[in-house]
């Protein structure tokens, strides 16, 4: 293992989706469900204004896990998601991944990942992943 890449090793994320981001989303994916792109439509809902698409916030997963934790060469084999607040646009969000779990064998590791509203603190997204990857987990 690697020295930054180790059990309980702690990887932080900053980040922030634009209205622009939810567009090309929703336009590449064809989900143009109006309570992401009409705040007309969302005004009338419990959210009072356009959330992203739960799918485009846990992007973030995949591109900390396969870019910068462990990185460059891992294989995704699994993600499990929980979408338990909204996320809106043009808001702070910080994501954290946590290794909880190693299995040097297999060069598998099981990874938290919490997404939190920065000004709140609140965990809008949580899901466990597993990596494989050659190098970083051996």
């Amino acid at each position: 293992m690697t020295p930054d890449f180790a059990l309980n090793a702690v990887h932080r994320y900053a980040f922030r989706f634009t209205q622009t981001d939810v567009n090309d989303f929703a336009r590449i994916t064809g989900d143009t469900n109006p309570l992401h792109l009409d705040a007309e439509f969302a005004a009338q809902t419990p959210f009072k204004r356009p959330i992203i698409h739960g799918m485009l916030s846990a992007t973030v997963f995949t591109k900390v896990l396969g870019t910068e934790f462990p990185g460059y060469g891992s294989v995704y084999l699994g993600q499990t998601l929980e979408f338990l607040r909204p996320m809106f646009v043009d808001t702070d969000y910080e994501a954290t991944f946590t290794v909880k779990e190693f299995n040097t064998e297999k060069h598998t590791a099981e990874i938290l990942g919490e997404i939190r509203d920065v000004q709140t603190k609140k965990v809008t997204v949580r899901g466990m992943a597993t990596l494989m990857h050659r190098e970083k987990i051996a």
